[in-house]
């Protein structure tokens, strides 16, 4: 992956993040020699947004088929989280 440092886009800008761009998917922006921050297009941005999507799509889909879900009204999941709430406390 590619490393902007925050100088690098102090004094070049936008065009330090479009060439980094232009190898790989993703770069990241480094301050003071640390790695902070992580630049990528907007088209890859959907993409990964679009594979959390589907990631919990999955998952609560394998919550239904093995049971793993509660069915019960507005009221009542209120008082279940206020009940789970105080035993934490």
């Amino acid at each position: 992956m590619s490393t902007i440092s925050a100088n690098d886009l102090k004094t070049k800008g936008v065009s330090a993040i479009e060439q980094a761009l232009q190898e790989q998917p993703e770069a990241t922006v480094s301050v003071r020699g640390q790695v902070k921050y992580v630049v990528m297009s907007h088209a890859q941005y959907q993409h990964l947004r679009e594979c959390e999507l589907e990631a919990a799509l999955a998952e609560s889909r394998a919550d239904i088929e093995t049971g793993r879900f509660v069915k019960e009204t507005v009221a009542r999941h209120i008082q279940r989280i206020n009940r789970m709430n105080k035993a934490v406390a």
